[in-house]
This record gives C-alpha cells, sequence and structure tokens, in this order.
C-alpha cells in the first residue's frame, strides 16, 4: 500500500508544478507583453501602409511568421508544455527584436525611422520603440517562466 499513496503524492506533485508557471505572475506579465505586442504591431503595420514603406517578400514572410504569429503560437503552447511555449516566445521575440532594431534603427533604407514620410514618422517611430519595449520585455519575461518551470522539475 505505501508505494499506491507515494505514487497518488506524486501525481499530485507534479500536477501543482505543471500549473506553477503558467499561474505565476512573470507567466502573466509574459502573457500581456505578447497580447500588447500584437496590439503595436498592428498600429506599426498601419503606420508602414500609411507612409508606404515596403519590405520584401523575405521580410513578409519573418514578419507573418516569427513577429506575429511566432509569440502567439509560444503562448498557446505554454498550455500543454509551459516550457516549451516559453522558449518560443523568447526565441521569437528575440528574432523579432533584432530584426527590428536593425531594420528601424540602423541599416539606412525606407524603413529607418529617420526615411519615413513626415506625416507618418511620429506614430512609425513610436511603434516601433514600444515594439522594442514589448519584445525585450517579453524575452526576459519568457526566459523567467522557463527558468521557473525548470527550477519546478
Amino acid at each position: 500500500m505505501p508505494a499506491a499513496g507515494c505514487a497518488v503524492s506524486r501525481l499530485a506533485h507534479s500536477a501543482r508544478l505543471m500549473g506553477m508557471s503558467r499561474n505565476s505572475r512573470a507567466w502573466r506579465w509574459m502573457a500581456a507583453a505578447v497580447l500588447a505586442h500584437l496590439f503595436v504591431s498592428v498600429a506599426h503595420g498601419a503606420a508602414h501602409d500609411g507612409a508606404h514603406v515596403p519590405l520584401s517578400p523575405a521580410a513578409n514572410l519573418f514578419v507573418y511568421v516569427v513577429i506575429l504569429a511566432g509569440p502567439l503560437v509560444g503562448l498557446a503552447v505554454t498550455w500543454p508544455a509551459v516550457r516549451i511555449g516559453s522558449w518560443l516566445v523568447a526565441v521569437t521575440m528575440a528574432g523579432a527584436l533584432i530584426f527590428g532594431a536593425v531594420n528601424h534603427f540602423v541599416l539606412v533604407s525606407p524603413d529607418h525611422v529617420a526615411n519615413v514620410d513626415a506625416q507618418w514618422r511620429s506614430l512609425f517611430a513610436t511603434t516601433a520603440v514600444l515594439l522594442a519595449v514589448t519584445e525585450g520585455l517579453a524575452v526576459g519575461l519568457a526566459i523567467r517562466v522557463a527558468r521557473e518551470r525548470k527550477n519546478a522539475s
């Protein structure tokens, strides 16, 4: 009988651990950062359209797959697999941060904040900065959630 009692105890302990990270404050903040990032991305996309800032087909693919879908998929994956999902959020948001920093602030191109049509420059630059902030925040929080899960195991 002691073996059965231990098995039930281990199952209860595992169930608590599985939900621990997803219900943590860091997970909620990560989810908020991902959703804020989506909102800011939509506004930034409107500024891109309004200012007629073109993106190559490869850049468009990266935007849709890595920047928009990746963090949302990662957040969804945290439901069955907290650690895998949070690492997916971290990796895709890091990719988004690098892509945005290089294209908006480093490379001299139509996508650089200084080269956007004056009428759209304020919205474009503000959303570019907000994207960097939400991406950096999400990377840090996602790594924290992944480590919480690892430490809880």
